[in-house]
């Protein structure tokens, strides 16, 4: 049933960011760093400045622990959105589909369990928005 769930959310998600919308008008998160309320993830809590996979994350700390988090490669170009929510907070026929996507457009959508870490140590998903294309990824890689 879980794999189910996830596999619904990610098409739901999929479908809905056509229309995504940006931040506010007047800051752009498309670069590091984010304007505020956003702070660095590793000033918050234990995790390292980069994620490999992830990238350099920055969230709102009124948001959590679902975020959303932007994340950026090395150089500094947001490359991906990620929400965190937890297991327990999983429900049949929830809706995820208003997931906003700061940099306006979602290439595609992945989905995938976590047991927890800092920050977020219940079990959680990650899905995330990808704003380049699964070869560009690797831009976040290490």
């Amino acid at each position: 049933m879980t794999r189910s769930l996830l596999t619904a959310a990610a098409a739901a998600l999929a479908l809905s960011f056509a229309s995504a919308s940006a931040l506010a008008a007047d800051s752009s998160p498309m670069q590091a760093p984010p304007p505020a309320p956003y702070k660095a993830v590793s000033t918050l809590v234990k995790l390292p400045n980069f994620i490999p996979g992830l990238g350099t994350l920055y969230v709102d700390p009124s948001t959590l622990p679902a975020g959303p988090f932007l994340g950026y490669d090395h150089d500094g170009k947001l490359v991906d959105t990620v929400y965190m929510i937890p297991l327990a907070q999983m429900k049949a026929g929830m809706n995820i589909k208003d997931l906003k996507a700061p940099a306006g457009t979602v290439d595609h959508v992945e989905v995938m369990y976590n047991a927890g870490h800092p920050g977020v140590p219940e079990p959680h998903i990650h899905v995330i928005l990808w704003n380049v294309p699964v070869a560009q990824e690797s831009v976040v890689a290490k």
